[in-house]
């Protein structure tokens, strides 16, 4: 099976490549470095590098940066270094700013064959217009005066929105991008990329094609926001082709798919902006955002995003995914590569009455259904830390834990009972217990068993660790339930807990992913967890109604 799963585009693109309509596939991923990439965008990433990977060709990464005033080096630096995370490496990378000398040549063909015009209206003047379907009363300048004035334009003559221009094709067009598009604006602003040297910029649909037509692209792929756009593409590629340095022959094609969304977060760019800005969450990279930087530092491995995109597939109809789909995903990458460990939450202490000493269980790293081998020295003491929550003084019915008159085992080790409970204030600070002997491994001799299994660490050897417990970002599915996406926000979106795992997770790699058992799936956060100061990140947690 290849990257892309078999879709309607990988059928146009095997007919095109087999009928000799071009001698090889080249695709682009286009982003605009005004932002860093989201989960939404894995899909566009995984679809061109995958087919060029599929069907041997390329794909380049092109900066769309025709736009100053929003655009930064650190997004384009970010968006380059996402696109390697996820396994891709560009055949080129390349920028929209690099051809924009090209594209002035092509805008002054048009002029020149009386298919576009300078128009002085405003930005209201001109929608108005554009709605009733009339022309703007500077439609017919003369080729003469257009040329003049778009050249007095590129040399700065004139303020910021003042002039633009504008193709001519039909006022009234039923297509409503086809109404005498806007080609090109004026923006005082100097260019990340291209400095000083530009006061106007070309516009997207503009710019996109000639993009492509520049770089051979065979297949522009875009999502469905852009169908109605592809009008306009076709008319620029198809009135300057063979003009401008650019071939008459072969031209790119653009296809649409629809976009990923996902629930119980937003990826518009909007209002990531206002939750970053707005203090609501740290940073791009707050394991609490869809950003890819976000996933990244959450523990999120690229594996799962790729295989999250192959499992949604390539369509052209619109549908939200459920949060549900993508955490699966992310469970099913993480459970055959990370080792199980014991880590407690909310720890509350045991001491153990007639157990001295110490000692060292081997305990295995995997469970029987994966067939990998591995253990680690587990150490015993007669003081432990087990999870609050698995303990009641007055159990609900059914339950399955510790409590008076109920013994459980603890993982790996022995069977345990009660003796006395220590309160303060009301509050359970220290159980007394005592383990039944002769069950390391083994059954109690008496019969009575152990009404189930919990997790535990020795106190005298644990680690101390922050965990960093993340949820869903809202509460509803769709965030903009109610008018007011903010008012939907999760306060439980990240929840901390101080708490202890067991000694052998010094010694390891820090990129390892883990899952606690019982917990669900930690890795240590890339920034601020550090040796003797350790702050793990919960991953993902487990499937609902996991039982150890």
């Amino acid at each position: 099976m290849g990257l892309v799963p078999e879709c309607f585009i990988t059928e146009i693109v095997a007919r095109d490549l087999k009928e000799g309509k071009y001698p090889r596939l080249l695709t682009r991923f286009p982003p605009e470095p005004n932002g860093y990439l989201h989960i939404g965008h894995a899909r566009s990433i995984v679809l061109n590098f995958g087919l060029a990977l599929d069907f041997g060709g390329e794909c380049n990464l092109r900066y769309d940066d025709t736009n100053p005033e929003t655009e930064k080096e650190e997004y384009a630096r970010a968006i380059e270094e996402d696109v390697r995370w996820l396994g891709f490496t560009p055949s080129r990378v390349l920028y929209a700013s690099d051809y924009f000398e090209t594209m002035y040549a092509c805008a002054l063909v048009l002029i020149q064959e009386g298919k576009a015009y300078v128009d002085d209206l405003s930005e209201e003047e001109m929608s108005a217009l554009r709605a009733q379907g009339k022309p703007s009363p500077y439609r017919e300048r003369s080729v003469e005066e257009n040329l003049e004035l778009f050249e007095r334009m590129r040399r700065g003559e004139f303020p910021t929105g003042s002039r633009v221009l504008r193709a001519k094709i039909d006022p009234a067009h039923p297509n409503f991008k086809l109404r005498d598009p806007v080609l090109y604006r004026i923006v005082h602003a100097p260019h990340y990329h291209a400095g000083d040297q530009w006061v106007i910029y070309p516009m997207y649909d503009y710019a996109h094609p000639l993009e492509d037509f520049i770089e051979g692209v065979t297949h522009s792929l875009c999502t469905l926001e852009f169908e109605n756009n592809r009008a306009v593409y076709d008319w620029v590629i198809e009135n300057l082709k063979g003009k401008c340095g650019l071939p008459e022959a072969p031209r790119p094609y653009q296809y649409e798919f629809a976009r990923l969304d996902l629930s119980h977060t937003v990826l518009s760019k909007r209002k990531l902006i206002r939750l970053v800005e707005g203090g609501y969450v740290s940073g791009w990279d707050d394991p609490r955002l869809p950003t890819l930087r976000a996933l990244r530092r959450r523990g999120v491995r690229p594996e799962a995003i790729l295989e999250f995109v192959r499992r949604t597939g390539i369509s052209r109809n619109e549908a939200l995914i459920e949060m549900d789909l993508f955490e699966e995903v992310v469970r099913d990458d993480l459970n055959p590569i990370a080792p199980r460990v014991l880590g407690v939450l909310e720890p509350l202490k045991i001491l153990l009455t007639n157990y001295h000493g110490e000692e060292w269980i081997e305990a295995p790293y995997w469970p029987r259904d994966i067939p990998k081998e591995g253990t680690r020295p587990l150490p015993f003491s007669p003081e432990l830390y087990i999870e609050r929550t698995d303990f009641a003084l007055n159990p609900p019915k059914g339950w399955k834990r510790f409590a008076p008159g109920q013994r459980v085992r603890l993982r790996h080790a022995y069977v345990i009972e009660l003796e006395d409970v220590v309160e303060e204030g009301g509050e359970v600070k220290l159980l007394k217990a005592r383990i039944v002997p002769g069950t390391l491994g083994a059954n109690p001799e008496d019969g009575v068993k152990p009404k189930g299994v919990i997790h535990w660490v020795s106190a005298r050897h644990a680690l101390p660790v922050e965990f960093r417990l993340y949820n869903r970002l809202f509460l509803t599915k769709d965030p903009e339930e109610g008018g007011d996406f903010l008012k939907n926000l999760n306060p439980e979106a990240l929840v901390v807990k101080r708490g202890y795992v067991e000694p052998s997770l010094a010694q390891d790699p820090k990129d390892t992913r883990y899952q606690l058992e019982r917990l669900g799936y930690f890795w240590q956060d890339p920034v601020d967890s550090r040796p003797g100061a350790l702050v793990l990140n919960r991953i993902v947690p487990l499937k609902e109604g996991y039982k150890a």
